[in-house]
Formats: structure tokens, C-alpha cells, sequence
């Protein structure tokens, strides 16, 4: 099915097709008088959220927001963070490392840092499960546990949130224990050998504690075959975990949540095929237009561009089923814990105190041989090849924030502390795993990359960061109608690191760095009547500087700072049968953080040098975002989006060359849109419906490296459902659900990441480039059409 069909099968999917990101909505928490009264008017029902550190309605809420509920969750079968790269929240940007599943590049509003993998690097949107801080994108694609709902706050949000929140917010929340016995089990399976199984048990109170038990497993086989018999495939995942949840509720002003979590998620990277083979002509003499290098001088370029053995595939049309090198591949696996104590004390009517501890962990072993033959060394008779890029990381953290939240008159208010501590390391290696025969009809394996992978160490270094902040926020009701709201929070950060070794040497570089920074913000909300709100919002952020431990310098780089110019409508309409929202704002951004890349081949091993440059200027971001949602009909939704964003950086010297180049934020599409029908009818059975649910989402094609104009593809995905719900099976009130899903239904192909690094000449003397790598350019197509049949019994 083309591009054009499927855009137009989406668009009557949204069915209103003006602007909008779903508001995606049912009760993410609703007040039991609010849900009960919509419920019998039949109109949409209000959205509780905590963004302010208080439960507020969503459309009273002056922020940009969009919250995915449990039944969203359920409806488009996502079982990780990655789930949501389809784009299913336009703003939202997610897309996995190259070179692993579980660690995941997370953006909002044209905030998205391309390697936050080091450790002395930060994200540039926060992520925080059940209020506490994520320090490493890694393990983020853990499977998710008994959500209540996912709040996707954006634009800065420095104020509340703190540092590392430039582009918005990932509020992940739990559903907490009930102290009533209750619980549900559900289990699935699908193509590619899928399987899913879930556990959640609530237990009865007892003495006022409450217990909560959660358990998940699910499994997917590769998605391509990796020919060498024994070693694992590309795409799988098998992911493992469970959390326990205890509530202490000693009297009606005092409750303690206490919660340990623990996953284990193993898996392997996408493909990354050979897209083209020298795309540019490349061929010595003079420097031509096409076979040119951004940042370089070049007047000729000399070499010769290899020819590719015949066993090579070249294909930039479809997923490969099957790769055309058999290479070792073991599982990259990564294991979180975490341990969560939430105080929240009711001292009087005008105060509650609060105290959010945490302490976690993550490990993570990467083990990428995804390239095979598609990325440098090229093909040399007898020649080593593969890179089988190899990493360890450790990570642990401690946070504690102590809140005062409350209402003085007409004044409602928010305070706090915050105290972060971090401790990061890592090691790489790089070796290369086969080895080609006299003319490349075969090959062999390296058995060192068996016995001693780390053998010879690229990069290992260390990182320690510390983070203490104050804050308070305070809104004035000065009528029922205007809202003033006023904060800034006070930062100050340490961070301490060494590059212990770099290509196999000890090396000792350092960074010991201290920042202070303030970021206010201020907030005009009018209620022009009970369903339509207006606001205008200026906010500011920080994301910390750091130092890159792919650089042989330990090259540092300083903070960047944005402030944002912010002005919403939110409208219920007709009796609340139509939900409209829409947002548009102005981000001036100093000192961004972008990332220079080259990889330096010699000795067998193959380096990957990275160096991250504050941009001089302004960086603009511009964007519009807009939600509609219509219930036309009891039991149908139609929900329609849209996300407009414009990025535009100042020029760069490349760190690599001292010449200037334009650069880019990855992974932001200009526009991006979603839509989705929901219908639901009486199946004439007990009480039992009849669901459907139907998503398109789009995404217009975007670079995905800084330094490089390429682009990866446009791309349109469709997610589907149907079920059967709520059929009784006791006279004790349990009740089943069984539906079928399918994910990307229509089997549509796109390149993600298209990496043109290794089609364009490397650097040489002086004004001389060489040809003699270049292969083409090489990507990673998104995962292939899934389906399967779940059930789910509710007790």
C-alpha cells in the first residue's frame, strides 16, 4: 500500500482533521463525583493531572500537556517507551540508541541531545517514575509496570522539575496499592514468537498497610536472522520484571508509599543494512558538489573506492529478513532496581509536607555486531572487518526532595529542596569480529572476540554528579477567573569525571566543573467561562554541561539554557462532546549542545571519536501543537493531531576541521500528526462491549545526525485492536477481555537512522580528502508488522 493511500486512510482515521495531538483521555485519575456526572451526560470525561505538583484538571492546567492513560496503553499494545517512537503523541520524540534497544533517545519540541549515553552527559528531557528523577537514558525501555498514566509535559519545566527538563517532561505514574483485594492476569502471544504475560495483584488492607504485587514477562524473537548458527538474532528483546508496592495509611493525614522494582531486559539491536553503495560517485580528482564533506575544505580527494564483495546485499528498500553476514552476536542486557519511599504528611489545612526518597541502579552490557560488512573497515583480501562495538555501563543514584505543598487564602503554592547524587562509569571496545578470505567470496570469525573482547579498551572512564537545588511556586486567584503564577527555582551543580583510558592507554584527562543557575517563570491564566481557558507562559530551563568520553581530550562543553514564550487556548465544547486544545511558542536556546562524529580506523580497531561544541547564538525553535478530541455519539471518540516544528541553528566550527558547517536537531520532524477512532457497543452479553480502536500516525522525514543534512524517511503507521470486554465468568464478578492487535498493520518500511558518514570522503592531508572507506550510506528500518491475541481476567 503506498505512502499517499495510507496518509489518506489516516486522515479519515482522525476523521476531524484540523490540527491536533489527541488529547488522550479517558480518566488518567477523575474525581468520582466529575467522571460519574460525565459519564451520564455522555460527554468526555476530565483528566486529572499532577503536573504542578498538585491534582488539577487538565484543562485548567496552563501547560502543554498530553496524558496516555491505562487504556491507551492497552489499546495500542505498548508495552515499553519505545512503543511510543510510532508517534503517537506528535511532540514526543523516542527513537532507540544505534546500537541497543534499552537505551532511548527521548525528545520534545526540538529538545533532542543525539549521544546522552556517556556518563558525563545529560538528557534533555526528564524522565521521572512516580516523582523521582531518571539520571541515564539507560533501561528506559525496561517493560512498563501497572501504569495509571504517562503525563508528557512540554516545554521547559525547570521550575518543578529542575535541570535536564529543556524540552518538557516524562512523568511516568504507577497505579498504587487499592486496600481492597482485586487484581487481574492476562497473557498473549504473536508472530515472531511472541509473548507477553502480566500479574497484578492488590491486597486487602491490613493494620493500615496495603500490598500491591506486579510481575511482567515478555518476549519477542529477532526480526532478522543473523546466519551464524548459535549467535542472536537482530530486533529481539526479552524483557522480565516486578515491582512491590506498600501502602502505610496510619490515620487520614498521613500516608507512605514505599515501592522496590526490579527488570532485566535483554535484547538486540536493529539491523543496520547497507543502504546504497557510493551514493556520491566518489572517484579521485576534484572535489564535486556531490562527493563533498560538510565542515572540510577539500579541493581533491584520492583513493579508490572498493569494490563490494558479491556476498554483500545492497538494499535501501525493504527490512532484510534474513542478514547477509553471519556474525557473533550476543544479547545486550540491562538490569534496574529501585527502591522509592513517598511521605505526605497533612500537618493543617494550609500545608502538606512531603518527602520523595530514592535510590537506584542500572547496569548495562551493549553487544552490537549490527553492521557486519555495511559499515567500515572496508573489504580488504584477508582483511578484518565487522565492528563489534562492545560497552559496560554502571550507574547508581540517590535523590531526596522534601515539598511543602498548600493553599493560603487565595493563594496556592508549591516549595521544595532537592539533592541529587550520581555515580557513572563505563568501558568500550571496539573489535573487529570476522575475517575475509583472499578474493571475499567467504569469511571466518575472530575467536578472540570469543575468548577476550576487551582485549584492547577504546574508552573507559568515570563520573560523579551533584545536583542541590530550592524552589517554590506560588498562584494567585485574584478573581475566579485570573490565575498568576510566579517560581524560580535555584540550581547548583558539581560535576567530576576522568577519562581513565582511551585506545587502550591510560590517559587521565579531567573535568571538575561547577555551575549555578535560576530559572523563573511566570504564568497569566484567565477563565473566559466554566469550559474555555486561556494562558500565557514564560518559562525558562537548563540542561548541565559535561564532557564527552569518546573525545581523547575529554573535551568539556558548558550548560545550555532555553527560555520559552508560551500561549494556549483549552475549550470543552458542546456540552463536552468536543475537546479542543492548542499551543504555540517561541524557544530561544543559548549554547546548544551538538556533536561532532568520526571514526579513525587503524590497527584492527576502530575508534568512534565524539565531540560534543556549545553552538555560538541563538538556536530557534518554533512550533504549533494542537489537540482535538470529538465524542460525536455515545461510544465513538475520534481523536486528531498535529505538531508543527521549526528548528534553526547557528553555524559551527566543526571540532574536527576549524571550518564552519550548518548543523541540525535530530529526530524532529517539521510536522508530525496522529489520529485516532475509538467505538465501543453492548455485545449483549452481561455487561460486555465491544471495542475497536483504530491509530494513524505520521511523521515528515528528519536528520538524525547533527552534523549531516541527511535525512531519514517519512513515515505513516497504522496500530489496530479489537476486543471483547468485560464478559462475566463468575458469579464472584470476575471478568474477561479478549482481543486481537496489531501493531504497524500494514507492514510499512522506513529508515529511522540513515547514517551517510561512510559515504563521503575522510579527512587527509591538509586540503585533501580520502575516498578509500567509503562504502554508502548505512541505516536502521523500524520494526516490521506484529500482531497476536491476549486475554485478560479481572478478579
Amino acid at each position: 500500500m503506498s505512502k499517499t493511500i495510507r496518509a489518506g486512510l489516516m486522515a479519515g482515521a482522525g476523521a476531524v482533521a484540523l490540527v491536533a495531538m489527541p488529547a488522550f483521555a479517558a480518566d488518567a485519575a477523575p474525581a468520582a463525583d466529575v467522571a460519574a456526572a460525565d459519564a451520564q451526560s455522555g460527554g468526555l470525561t476530565e483528566i486529572v493531572v499532577t503536573a504542578t505538583k498538585r491534582e488539577t484538571n487538565l484543562q485548567k492546567t496552563p501547560i502543554s500537556m498530553n496524558v496516555v492513560t491505562a487504556d491507551i496503553i492497552k489499546e495500542r499494545h505498548v508495552q515499553s517507551l519505545l512503543d511510543l517512537a510510532d508517534g503517537a503523541v506528535p511532540s514526543l520524540r523516542v527513537a532507540t540508541f544505534e546500537a541497543r534497544q534499552t537505551a532511548l533517545t527521548i525528545g520534545i519540541r526540538g529538545i533532542v541531545p543525539l549521544d546522552a549515553n556517556q556518563p558525563a552527559r545529560e538528557q534533555g528531557v526528564g524522565v521521572y517514575i512516580d516523582g523521582v528523577y531518571m539520571g541515564r537514558q539507560h533501561g528506559l525501555n525496561a517493560a512498563l509496570f501497572d501504569m495509571e498514566r504517562v503525563e508528557v509535559l512540554k516545554g521547559p519545566q525547570g521550575t518543578l522539575f529542575g535541570r535536564n527538563t529543556e524540552g518538557g517532561a516524562l512523568s511516568l505514574v504507577s497505579k498504587a496499592p487499592s486496600g481492597e483485594f482485586g487484581g487481574r492476569v492476562s497473557g498473549g502471544f504473536g508472530n515472531y514468537g511472541s509473548y507477553n504475560g502480566e500479574i497484578h495483584l492488590d491486597l486487602p488492607e491490613f493494620n493500615n498497610f496495603s500490598v500491591k504485587l506486579d510481575g511482567v514477562a515478555q518476549y519477542q524473537g529477532a526480526i532478522t536472522k543473523n546466519p551464524l548458527a548459535g549467535q542472536t538474532g537482530f530486533g529481539y528483546f526479552d524483557r522480565r520484571g516486578g515491582r512491590i508496592a506498600v501502602r502505610w495509611k496510619p490515620s487520614a493525614d498521613i500516608t507512605n508509599d514505599f515501592s522496590y522494582d526490579n527488570g532485566w531486559d535483554s535484547n538486540s539491536p536493529f539491523y543496520s543494512q547497507l543502504l546504497n553503495y557510493n551514493p556520491n560517485g566518489c572517484v579521485a580528482g576534484a572535489v564535486t558538489r556531490a562527493c563533498s564533506t560538510p565542515g572540510t575544505s577539500f579541493v581533491t580527494v584520492t583513493g579508490t573506492v572498493k569494490s563490494l564483495p558479491a556476498i554483500v546485499q545492497v538494499n535501501g528498500q525493504t527490512r532484510m529478513k534474513v542478514a547477509d553476514i553471519g556474525v557473533p552476536q550476543a544479547p545486550s542486557v540491562d538490569r534496574t532496581h529501585g527502591f522509592t519511599n513517598t511521605l505526605k504528611w497533612k500537618i493543617a489545612p494550609e500545608i502538606e509536607l512531603r518527602s520523595i526518597t530514592a535510590w537506584r541502579g542500572v547496569s548495562s552490557e551493549q553487544w552490537d555486531n549490527s553492521g557486519g560488512a555495511h559499515r567500515v573497515p572496508v573489504y580488504a583480501p584477508n582483511g578484518a572487518f565487522s565492528r563489534y562495538s562492545l560497552a559496560n555501563l554502571w550507574q547508581h543514584q540517590f535523590s531526596q526532595e522534601l515539598q511543602a505543598v498548600g493553599t493560603i487564602g487565595m493563594v496556592d503554592y508549591v516549595a521544595g529542596v532537592f539533592y541529587f547524587n550520581e555515580h557513572v562509569s563505563d568501558n568500550a571496545a571496539t573489535p573487529n569480529s570476522n575475517v575475509w578470505n583472499a578474493d571475499g567470496t567467504s569469511y571466518t570469525i575472530n575467536p578472540a572476540v570469543f575468548t577476550n573482547p576487551f582485549a584492547s579498551i577504546d574508552r573507559a572512564s568515570v563520573a560523579n554528579s551533584k545536583s542541590i537545588a530550592g524552589y517554590a511556586q506560588a498562584t494567585a486567584n485574584f478573581t475566579d477567573a485570573l490565575h498568576v503564577t510566579v517560581g524560580g527555582r535555584y540550581t547548583h551543580d558539581e560535576k567530576t569525571g576522568t577519562l581513565v583510558t582511551f585506545r587502550n592507554a591510560a590517559n587521565g584527562n579531567r573535568l571538575d566543573k561547577t555551575w549555578n543557575k535560576f530559572n523563573p517563570m511566570a504564568t497569566v491564566a484567565y477563565d473566559v467561562n466554566a469550559d474555555t481557558h486561556v494562558y500565557a507562559k514564560w518559562a525558562t530551563g537548563y540542561r548541565a554541561g559535561g564532557a564527552s568520553s569518546r573525545s581523547p581530550t575529554y573535551r568539556g562543553f558548558d550548560p545550555e539554557t532555553v527560555t520559552s514564550y508560551e500561549v494556549g487556548l483549552k475549550a470543552d465544547l458542546f456540552d463536552r462532546r468536543a475537546r479542543f486544545n492548542i499551543a504555540g511558542y517561541i524557544m530561544e536556546r543559548k549554547n546548544s549542545q551538538v556533536d561532532f562524529n568520526a571514526i579513525f580506523v587503524s590497527n584492527g580497531s576502530n575508534v568512534n571519536v565524539l565531540e560534543t561544541v556549545n553552538v555560538p547564538g541563538t538556536t530557534k525553535i518554533r512550533g504549533i501543537e494542537a489537540d482535538l478530541t470529538v465524542k460525536p455519539i455515545d461510544g465513538l471518540t475520534l481523536n486528531a493531531s498535529y505538531a508543527y516544528t521549526y528548528t534553526k541553528l547557528p553555524l559551527v566550527t566543526n571540532p574536527f576541521t576549524g571550518i564552519q558547517q550548518n548543523v541540525y536537531i535530530v529526530f524532529t520532524p517539521r510536522n508530525a500528526a496522529s489520529g485516532s477512532i475509538d467505538y465501543e457497543v453492548p455485545a449483549n452479553i452481561g455487561d460486555a462491549t465491544l471495542r475497536f480502536h483504530l491509530d494513524g500516525n505520521y511523521s515528515q522525514a528528519t536528520q538524525t545526525f547533527d552534523q549531516f543534512a541527511t535525512k531519514n524517511d517519512s513515515a505513516v503507521l497504522f496500530n489496530g485492536r479489537i476486543s471483547l470486554a468485560d464478559i462475566p465468568v463468575s458469579s464472584g464478578g470476575q471478568k474477561l477481555t479478549v482481543g486481537v492487535w496489531g501493531r504497524n498493520i500494514f507492514n510499512e518500511a522506513h529508515v529511522y537512522r540513515r547514517d551517510p558518514s561512510n559515504s563521503i570522503p575522510a579527512f587527509g592531508a591538509g586540503t585533501n580528502g580520502n575516498i578509500n572507506n567509503i562504502l554508502g550510506d548505512y541505516g536502521n528500518f523500524n520494526a516490521p508488522r506484529t500482531y497476536g491475541i491476549d486475554a485478560t481476567i479481572n478478579f
